[in-house]
């Protein structure tokens, strides 16, 4: 059972697939290919990828630690 501090440890800040956004706590994992997002504004479409936005106290379980 992994406690509170491993769980920390392991976060979005600490994994060298985050990609943290400028003097923010929230940042978009690197760690697949962005996924596509339709947009629908009125009758107009619009498609677009991104990466999935993240917290950096968010975790996963493919956490691979950050290089120094």
């Amino acid at each position: 059972m992994n406690t509170k501090a491993e769980i920390n440890s392991k976060s979005c800040a600490s994994c060298r697939h985050w990609d943290q956004t400028t003097n923010t706590n929230e940042g978009s994992c690197r760690r697949n290919a962005p996924q596509t997002v339709v947009f629908q504004v009125s009758s107009e479409q619009t498609i677009k990828t991104v990466f999935p936005s993240t917290k950096a106290t968010d975790w996963c379980g493919e956490h691979s630690l950050r290089n120094s």
